[in-house]
């Protein structure tokens, strides 16, 4: 890919100064344990005839500014993994050019070069809470990439920012408040001694993106009906598609099952509709927690059958007990710390998995239309996988990050590629057919 050239640099701050009232934003306990990295989409718009890209620009950066007024804590900074200073010192907003055609990118993307796309590297958080970057194509078209801290946010309130900015941009009558409330329904702790980064690597992590057709998932979701014991539920996607990648990376990268160390399977669990009373998508922050499944070696024999009952107990087992622990704290802490000491002495060996699928991915429309592909990027963490839609929302993409050596024995699993389809091309939406 081309080198994309930085032609400047401007701090978007919020159109209204945030009142004193409001200057301290607390973390929460979840906040607090959240990983210190950024969260990462780039969106890719085709040209407008229309609208030129300056007048494009112009209109994203009055919109982000109007809309900081009500995600106020985002052009803050964080202090001391404690509060946000609601200072309004902004969003940096950088503008970029690339010397290649949007069509380049997105008929065979490639991870590793998509964080050309975003304005800084998905570990150089610092105390940012959320930065910009648009990148001009040499069609016309442009990529809006940007990141908010997980520190202050899940997947679910990315998206709330993204499309409440794009509904401000549309000049939409009723866009809904984001609610600032977490701090009050998991309160901070002191969380000295537990280090949120554990597990961020860089070196040798390699993501590459393997997608399914609806019909290859509905193939593996029938690999799996048949085997539930007593929960006769057929699988979902994500309950098929996760239990069926697990067992093909035990398979081809485990050669055999080590007695010393503890296996586990990682779930994403949004958390504001397991509350009681529930909470509504408009509360901000870090709401989610991870569903923990311990498997064996019986599993990894049975491909993975044994996983997928495990998972949907661990799912289930995020219930009112649980989260009364992760309210009051200290447990869940002492918990964290464990994991995180079993970890750094490589007595734990887990595959994660986080799903965007249904997730309001395509929606992002600042008035020129919906984007024509959302791509992530290279992850930091090493036997991670995210879910996402295809455009068509049929199939799904796997952005998968591994360690290389790994990665190369995965990609040559005859079983797993007789399950792909094409890679997000389309591909996924028909590119040749666009003026990108």
């Amino acid at each position: 890919m081309a080198e994309i050239e930085v032609i400047c640099t401007d701090n978007i701050k919020p159109s209204s100064p945030t009142p004193d009232s409001l200057r301290k934003y607390q973390l929460s306990f979840l906040d607090q344990i959240a990983p210190p990295i950024f969260m990462p989409l780039v969106y890719f718009y085709p040209s407008d005839r229309k609208i030129t890209n300056l007048e494009r620009t112009n209109h994203l950066q009055k919109s982000l500014s109007e809309t900081l007024n009500r995600f106020y804590p985002l052009a803050g900074r964080i202090v001391d993994n404690l509060y946000v200073d609601c200072n309004d010192d902004g969003i940096p907003f950088v503008q970029a050019k690339a010397n290649l055609k949007l069509s380049e990118v997105i008929s065979d993307p490639i991870p590793g070069e998509m964080t050309k796309f975003l304005p800084c590297e998905l570990d150089d958080v610092t105390n940012l809470c959320s930065a910009v970057q648009i990148t001009e194509f040499s069609c016309g078209g442009i990529a809006v990439g940007l990141l908010i801290s997980h520190k202050i946010a899940d997947a679910l309130s990315y998206f709330l920012f993204a499309n409440s900015w794009a509904a401000m941009a549309r000049e939409e009558k009723e866009i809904s408040y984001p609610k600032f409330e977490s701090a009050a329904i998991f309160p901070p702790r002191d969380v000295a001694g537990f280090k949120p980064g554990t597990g961020i690597v860089k070196e040798d992590i390699v993501t590459k993106i393997f997608t399914f057709s609806s019909s290859k998932i509905s193939a593996i979701r029938d690999k799996y009906a048949d085997t539930n014991g007593e929960d006769s539920r057929r699988p979902t996607r994500i309950e098929a598609l996760s239990t069926y990648l697990w067992s093909r990376f035990m398979s081809s990268t485990q050669d055999k099952q080590n007695p010393n160390k503890i296996y586990t399977v990682l779930h994403a669990v949004n958390l504001r509709t397991r509350l009681d009373p529930p909470l509504s998508e408009h509360y901000f922050g870090n709401i989610s927690r991870l569903a923990i499944a311990i498997t064996s070696v019986e599993d990894r024999e049975k491909e993975g059958y044994g996983v997928l009952n495990k998972v949907r107990e661990a799912i289930q087992g995020v219930n009112g007990d649980y989260l009364a622990t992760l309210r009051e704290g200290d447990e869940h802490l002492k918990f964290m710390k464990e994991r995180a000491a079993q970890t750094n002495k490589g007595g734990l060996v887990t595959f994660n998995f986080t799903s965007l699928c249904r997730f309001p991915l395509y929606e992002a429309d600042f008035g020129w239309g919906r984007p024509v592909w959302v791509g992530s990027a290279s992850l930091v963490y090493k036997n991670l996988v995210t879910f996402m839609d295809t455009k068509s929302g049929d199939g799904i993409e796997a952005w998968i990050s591994l360690k290389k050596e790994d990665m190369v024995k995965f990609e040559a699993d005859m079983e797993l590629n007789a399950f792909l389809g094409s890679s997000p091309a389309d591909k996924t939406f028909g590119c040749q057919n666009l003026e990108l």
